[in-house]
């Protein structure tokens, strides 16, 4: 049994969509970042970087924190997305959504979601940075049917919860018909549909 510490958050929808996608029993549970509790000790002994999400394996005794991380242990476990003959292509993709796509879209969450007014230079700067990331994107899926090359992998799976929040991004996901393509086609799977339904039933994928 995996035991999934988390929030209904992109970094936390990652895992439980890997998680439905190989097929793997869970519990979930919840981390209320709003009150703190990623702060806790309890918590701490888990994750030393007070970040969610984190997984136990209690079948295998081990506790793995970082979402890049628990992808590839889980992909690794389960056999699945993550094919050694694309393991380069797939591990680029994926640093690539957690050191660049990641926290760019969440500074441009903070400055223009939820405090817009605040700064004109930050809400310009991400917005800018954020608006490249989705030409990047789809110059990539032009000339690729999913991130690392043909098969839909762990670097897909890690990307799509940022792009699910395009509608905060007030970039236009529609202008760009590769990454449109992309989204739509993974946003009708269904364990994608599941696992991003993981904390909040009536939580579902935006149409782009």
């Amino acid at each position: 049994m995996i035991e999934l510490f988390s929030a209904n958050t992109p970094n936390g929808k990652k895992i439980s969509i890997m998680l439905e996608e190989i097929c793997y029993k869970f519990k979930v549970t919840k981390i209320d970042l709003d009150k703190g509790e990623q702060f806790q000790e309890d918590f701490k002994r888990i994750s030393p970087l007070s970040k969610i999400p984190v997984i136990i394996d209690h079948k295998k005794n081990k506790t793995i924190f970082e979402s890049g991380a628990i992808l590839i242990y889980l992909a690794e476990d389960s056999g699945k997305f993550y094919n050694i003959k694309d393991r380069i292509e797939i591990n680029q993709w994926l640093m690539a959504q957690m050191g660049y796509v990641g926290p760019m879209l969440g500074q441009h969450h903070q400055f223009h979601h939820y405090n817009p007014g605040k700064s004109k230079f930050g809400e310009e700067r991400y917005f800018r940075i954020s608006e490249r990331i989705y030409k990047e994107l789809d110059e990539r899926l032009a000339v690729s049917n999913f991130l690392a090359g043909n098969d839909y992998t762990i670097a897909d799976i890690a990307t799509f919860p940022w792009i699910a929040r395009h509608e905060w991004h007030d970039i236009g996901l529609s202008k760009f018909k590769n990454l449109t393509r992309w989204y739509k086609k993974i946003s009708m799977r269904e364990a994608v549909i599941k696992g991003f339904s993981f904390i909040n039933e009536n939580d579902l994928p935006p149409k782009p």
